[in-house]
């Protein structure tokens, strides 16, 4: 027995030497999703990284409504507060909140955001300051009928124009075939963020056009803002309900998956849903480019997604980019491809085989992504939100007749104007 005492520390020794000590773990805070499918990706993710590394982490989950969650991420870091160490960020709020956020290059390792989409990185970048690493993306895509199209013999639409006349003839043919809440074209077009993506790729589709470019120009009062808007207000009322100055993503949704609506623009998750057991256009629906404008303009998609930046009054900064790079290496964002229909940021991943088994639409996507649109976040910076609404403002107003679309770009770009003052 005495010898068995003797022998018992030493076997604990042995036996807890691999283990990450008690002493050194640390507690890490972490807002990464708000409900369903992303605060559970999120957490299985943390937990998993938590077991490696014997840290401990708490998952806060945060309100649903992206404006909601910026309040209160914006209140946090302006009290300089160590509460929550990561945040999970729009790609639209790095300029707004870089100065509370620690620049990651720092941190990690020199090559971390090698294979990553360029555009993604650039808008994660302010000042030279990497303050987020992107995770998922988005972009606007065009959803369409294929068999719509099949029955009346018409291609996809490559631009505005032909799918303006293709949803017009299909929406009039389906409504004499007995049909009559048959629409050709459903969009986002209530006044809110979701307009300002729309708008941004009508404009930025057609030849040299744009809202803000990469040097701070105001650059919205022009002929290819006049050509897209003044197409865009033809479509309300005749190819797109009256309603439609009213969607967001989901009554869009709502319409296009009860199989009323030839063409749709929407984000990818919305894959999924039409594809699902119980919608009416199950295995109906093609997915493609959004139309160019004209014959020489280009494919504009907007696009969207989200990063993770870590606190600058974080008490375990170096801590916490360890695990931001756990998250969103190619192993998880594949993972959360797979389980939650998150886009990677990363270019490989558009070829991997299992990938584009389960979402055959990732071979159009990866191109899409690369032609991708970002809205002009980075260069005005905490001015950004007063630009879009500026922007969705006067479009809405196009889109409901209450505009001329002269007048709204010439209000349009006085707005800008003070809101820039002498610099963004």
């Amino acid at each position: 027995m005495k010898q068995l005492k003797s022998l018992l520390p030493a076997a604990l020794l042995t036996l807890f030497a691999g283990l990450p000590s008690l002493s050194s773990a640390a507690n890490l805070t972490i807002s990464c999703g708000a409900v369903g499918a992303e605060l559970q990706l999120c957490k299985e993710a943390v937990d998993a990284w938590s077991k490696q590394t014997g840290n401990h982490v708490e998952v806060v989950s945060t309100p649903n409504s992206a404006t909601e969650r910026l309040s209160f991420y914006q209140q946090i870091l302006s009290a300089q507060s160590s509460d929550i160490d990561i945040i999970q960020i729009d790609m639209v709020w790095p300029g707004m909140l870089a100065k509370h956020l620690m620049d990651l290059r720092e941190v990690l390792a020199t090559n971390a955001t090698q294979g990553y989409f360029q555009a993604q990185v650039d808008n994660a970048t302010v000042n030279g300051r990497l303050v987020t690493m992107p995770w998922f993306t988005d972009s606007g895509l065009l959803y369409y009928r294929k068999d719509l199209l099949e029955k009346y013999n018409q291609q996809v639409p490559q631009t505005w124009e032909e799918m303006t006349a293709t949803a017009r003839n299909i929406q009039q043919a389906e409504r004499t075939a007995g049909n009559p809440n048959a629409w050709g074209y459903i969009f986002q077009g209530r006044a809110y963020e979701g307009l300002t993506c729309n708008a941004l790729e009508w404009i930025s589709s057609q030849p040299e056009g744009g809202l803000v470019n990469s040097r701070g120009d105001i650059v919205v009062n022009s002929q290819a803002s006049r050509t897209a808007l003044t197409l865009a207000k033809s479509w309300v009322g005749d190819i797109s309900p009256r309603g439609v100055l009213n969607y967001t993503e989901e009554e869009g949704r709502g319409v296009f998956q009860s199989g009323n609506a030839l063409f749709m623009r929407n984000w990818p998750y919305v894959w999924a849903l039409v594809q699902s057991q119980d919608s009416a256009v199950k295995d109906k629906v093609g997915v493609a480019p959004l139309p160019r404008g004209g014959e020489t303009g280009s494919h504009a998609s907007t696009l969207g997604g989200w990063g993770l930046a870590v606190s600058r009054y974080s008490a375990h900064p170096k801590l916490a980019a360890e695990l931001v790079s756990y998250l969103t290496s190619a192993q998880e964002q594949k993972r959360r491809a797979l389980i939650g229909a998150y886009n990677p940021v990363i270019e490989s991943l558009y070829q991997d085989p299992e990938l584009l088994a389960a979402m055959p639409y990732y071979a159009q996507l990866h191109s899409i992504l690369n032609d991708g649109v970002m809205r002009p976040a980075a260069i005005t910076a905490d001015r950004y939100p007063r630009v879009s609404n500026a922007f969705f403002d006067r479009v809405h107003g196009v889109l409901a007749g209450e505009l001329p679309v002269d007048q709204a770009l010439a209000d349009l770009e006085s707005e800008l104007t003070r809101i820039k003052r002498r610099n963004w």
